[in-house]
């Protein structure tokens, strides 16, 4: 599912997940396991509330470098496309 994260529209960063989320936009959040807990578990439980899919286990360096970017990345968020439920 990674490979998604370099051809998807997608957020980068935990400002903008927490919106799409909050939203009803993110169709699957990324966690970086390294990634600060306090950044993270916010995210985690807004994501059970909202019943949004997360995936974990990768690493920051590994997130960042699916996404496209030339850093870490604690948080990226694929959005939904029209034809996802």
């Amino acid at each position: 599912m990674l490979k998604d994260l370099g051809t998807r529209e997608k957020v980068i960063g935990a400002k903008q997940s927490r919106r799409a989320i909050r939203s009803g936009l993110a169709g699957e959040v990324f966690l970086a396991s390294d990634a600060d807990p306090h950044l993270t578990a916010p995210l985690l439980e807004l994501c059970r509330q909202t019943h949004t899919p997360v995936t974990a286990g990768c690493s920051m360096r590994q997130l960042g470098q699916a996404a496209g970017i030339q850093v870490g990345a604690a948080v990226v968020t694929l959005l939904r496309t029209p034809e996802t439920p």
